[in-house]
């Protein structure tokens, strides 16, 4: 980055002053502007754009902090640098400049060469914070274009599945998050639901949680976790949650560079049978809510997938439960229960549970919608301190009627 030819405004009300700096500056490589006065300054810095203000205090009229002031009005210090011209024996002038709001100070009669070394700094110090302000704007769009990647691999719509309702919802506490949920029809029969929470935030995180998606596609070929070569045929089945488990186990080891991790619940539903099967890995199980009984967190969870070293998750163990018409089950992530209100407590799973019960009598989407309300008043103005991922589903209770 060059440090050379800025664009300055030399204020000051002595004509000799104003024509000395600006011819000696304008032969160091700078495009100089005069003013001579506050009036003529102020309206200069209104319609054109400059690097750095020399100004002086002492002038008729509007004096230099009156400048100054209305220039810190409406620029910052980083924005537009302000280097004060003050009596060379007056030190509460150098004080009072500062505190104002000048970036720097030069002293009359003028010290050329420290006129000079002063305006270079201020210089190289603003265009090495336009330089960070630029490439910070650079990141933050591609961040945003990130995101809208990562966004295009959440379900778009809802799963046309006969029997089922369900929903989701998913609130990223920033631009980029760990977390990634599915429900995915696996044939006419079955249906896989998916909760993924990887460890962290920002690229990285958003990354594995990406790839994690593609692996758990639903499309029935041997590169998805969610299908598995028959030992008798050779040909694809559904593999089973503690089978997917231990396939993304194998996918995505430990890694001591990197020591990324993540949290995982899975579940294959059968509509016929109304039985689910499910694992979690480090995740909290899914909630059970059903009418006339107290709601029930499935706990039935190992250790997080890649957290450590040489570990196939083999403690894992699946869980099997009987589904009634009616029943509903929520998965989410710990970004929910572990949410901290304002005097730092957590939510807590049983204040999570109970609100769920509480909420039966709404539609799946209304459930959804009031947790979320729920957790932020819960949080305050700080808001939750991690990304609020929800996925609910509810067999249909008209099933019920359909059988008999």
């Amino acid at each position: 980055m060059s440090t050379e030819g800025g664009r300055l405004l030399v204020v000051d009300d002595n004509e000799m002053n104003r024509d000395m700096l600006s011819r000696r500056l304008a032969r160091k490589g700078h495009d100089v502007l005069v003013a001579d006065g506050g009036e003529q300054a102020l309206e200069m810095i209104e319609h054109e754009s400059f690097d750095v203000v020399l100004l002086d205090i002492m002038m008729p009229g509007i004096d230099g902090f009156q400048v100054l002031e209305k220039i810190r009005a409406e620029y910052g210090a980083a924005d537009l640098p302000v280097i004060m011209a003050t009596a060379k024996d007056d030190s509460s002038d150098v004080v009072a400049a500062l505190k104002a709001g000048a970036n720097d100070y030069v002293t009359k009669p003028f010290d050329f060469p420290v006129v000079v070394a002063r305006v270079k700094t201020q210089l190289a110090l603003k265009r090495s914070r336009d330089y960070l302000a630029a490439a910070h704007e650079r990141m933050r769009r591609d961040l945003e274009a990130a995101a809208r990647i990562q966004q295009h691999f959440l379900p778009s719509e809802k799963p046309d599945v006969k029997g089922l309702v369900c929903a989701w919802r998913y609130l990223p506490c920033n631009e980029l998050a760990g977390d990634t949920l599915n429900v995915i029809p696996l044939d006419d029969k079955h249906v896989g639901l998916a909760m993924v929470d990887v460890s962290g935030h920002g690229v990285p995180s958003a990354l594995l949680s990406v790839t994690l998606s593609r692996v758990m596609g639903g499309v029935m070929e041997a590169s998805s976790a969610l299908w598995t070569l028959d030992e008798h045929g050779g040909d694809l089945r559904i593999a089973t949650p503690l089978e997917v488990l231990r396939d993304l186990a194998v996918r995505f080891p430990h890694d001591a560079e990197t020591r990324q991790y993540f949290t995982m619940a899975y579940a294959v539903l059968d509509l016929e049978r109304l039985e689910l099967s499910y694992v979690a890995a480090g995740h909290p199980g899914p909630i059970l809510i059903r009418r006339g009984c107290e709601p029930r967190v499935l706990d039935n969870t190992g250790p997080p997938i890649g957290l450590l070293p040489s570990i196939v998750p083999v403690t894992n163990s699946e869980g099997t439960l009987k589904l009634e018409p009616g029943d509903r089950l929520y998965i989410v992530t710990d970004g929910i229960p572990e949410a901290e209100g304002t005097e730092e407590e957590e939510f807590g799973m049983e204040r999570l549970t109970d609100h769920l019960q509480d909420l039966a009598g709404q539609s799946l989407e209304e459930s959804l919608d009031a947790v979320v309300v729920r957790v932020q008043e819960w949080c305050g103005d700080k808001g939750p301190g991690d990304d609020i991922s929800m996925l609910a589903v509810e067999i249909d209770g008209q099933r019920e009627n359909n059988e008999q």
